[in-house]
């Protein structure tokens, strides 16, 4: 009998996996509660690499129409930008938007299937960042600091909140197959938190998570007997009420769970039709995307605490940074996600997840209504449109604003702080008193700012 020694399966991909989940779980006093009764349970949190066009997309600037060609009025003075200022001409939207829904809201013609959803979207118009480059500004919306090393959004709810699902990880991440986001694995990781709380990326195929496979020649029923055998040698050979050792006994139940459980969760095969149609799996332009909300739409279902999907690569992946063109780099883009988003939101409600499923739409800047070469558009912080949908959201509704051109957010101003607290909110949790301390100070992810933004609660 080949059995399969404790320290290589302690520090094979499953058993250390197992490991940390299991010795971060057993080192907490109770299973984590929510400071208040919460309206989402779960997320699903899309990021649209790159920084996508409010201006063109959901806040339509009729002024830009009059003042196309011309700079900037003096009275806004310069911006900060890499390659416009306020000398630069402005740039008209060459999108046409109307009022969709009961509620009215215009959306322009790149999302024609967004559209229809409007009246279950909250659309936040007066969003702020601090930083005009990808990488600190990826950061900021992801951890809310714009350096690295800091515990992303994702990890502080999966600590706050803890694990739904003893099958699956508490945190997934589905990249864009070409490559990972500027901003690269930082974007989900835990920072200064236990390790178990940073994103696992799932892939698709029949192995989702790498290293989880067996090794050769175990597995099944030879696994339960491996894994009792060394549970034996280990309480022989340690003393009673080793809490360390306890968990490592039972990383090797929770290896195999994850086992059976993580490929079945990325199996679409028994997807219906309608529903492969409904995310455009089976289309070429919207397959990626769409097989990937189809994917979080069945992790949440089977308790998956957070779900990070993404929209764009890196910086010589298809992404949304259109400084060259904006119609032509947003005409591609809305092509991969408008009719996914629209599809997952759907299929949510129709499934009765989208009341406490928090769906977020966001990036980590917008764009400048100045020009670029004439067709493109510059990174803007100083105000951008992000949304959310379901999770106890009040939907058909646009809070904030920003100027006439969409240049800087003016009213009720959402910083990524505020953005950080209302999510928290939803989710039961008070960013005041979700700490950990770490380098003699309680640390939070809003630092010491944030406030929960009013209105968005149904």
């Amino acid at each position: 009998m080949n059995l399969l020694p404790r320290r290589l399966f302690l520090s094979s991909g499953a058993g250390a996996l197992a490991v940390n989940w299991l010795l971060a779980r057993d080192a907490r006093p109770a299973e984590p509660k929510p400071h208040h009764t919460p309206t989402a349970k779960r997320v699903i949190f899309l990021f649209m690499v790159g920084g996508p066009s409010p201006i063109d997309l959901f806040d339509p600037k009729p002024a830009l129409e009059k003042w196309h060609g011309k700079p900037l009025p003096e009275s806004f003075g310069t911006p900060v930008s890499q390659f416009t200022n306020g000398k630069t001409p402005l740039l008209r939207s060459s999108r046409k938007f109307k009022k969709h829904g009961r509620s009215g809201l215009e959306v322009s013609d790149l999302m024609p299937h967004l559209s229809r959803c409007v009246d279950d979207i909250c659309f936040l118009r007066s969003c702020w960042a601090t930083s005009t480059v990808h990488a600190p500004a990826m950061y900021h919306l992801h951890s809310g600091r714009t350096l690295m090393g800091y515990p992303s959004l994702g990890s502080w709810v999966t600590y706050g909140l803890g694990s739904i699902s003893d099958n699956l990880p508490a945190y997934c991440v589905l990249l864009q197959p070409e490559g990972t986001p500027e901003g690269g694995a930082p974007c989900w990781g835990a920072g200064f938190l236990p390790a178990v709380h940073q994103g696992t990326l799932l892939r698709r195929g029949p192995n989702p998570i790498l290293n989880l496979k067996p090794p050769e020649g175990t597995g099944g029923e030879r696994q339960h007997r491996l894994a009792g055998l060394l549970q034996r040698m280990n309480a022989h050979d340690s003393p009673a009420g080793d809490k360390d050792l306890e968990a490592r006994i039972a990383s090797y139940e929770l290896a195999f769970r994850m086992q059976q459980h993580a490929p079945e969760a990325v199996d679409l095969s028994k997807e219906t039709a309608a529903t492969r149609k409904l995310y455009g799996v089976d289309d070429k332009p919207t397959a990626d995307f769409g097989t990937r909300l189809l994917l979080a739409r069945r992790l949440i279902e089977r308790g998956v605490r957070f779900v990070q999907v993404y929209s764009g690569g890196g910086p010589l992946v298809t992404q949304w940074d259109a400084h060259d063109d904006i119609d032509s780099n947003h005409e591609k883009m809305c092509g991969h996600v408008d009719r996914p988003i629209a599809g997952l939101l759907t299929d949510l409600k129709a499934r009765g997840l989208l009341k406490d499923t928090l769906v977020v739409w966001c990036s980590e800047f917008g764009r400048t209504p100045m020009s670029q070469g004439g067709k493109g558009r510059d990174h803007n912080p100083y105000g951008f449109t992000m949304w959310l949908a379901g999770g106890g959201v009040k939907g058909g509704q646009a809070i904030g604003a920003t100027d006439e051109f969409g240049l800087k957010a003016i009213e009720d101003r959402i910083s990524v702080n505020d953005f950080h607290a209302t999510l928290l909110h939803l989710l039961g949790l008070d960013h005041e008193k979700l700490t950990y301390p770490h380098a003699g100070r309680d640390e939070r992810l809003t630092d010491v700012s944030g406030r929960v933004v009013e209105g968005v609660k149904g």
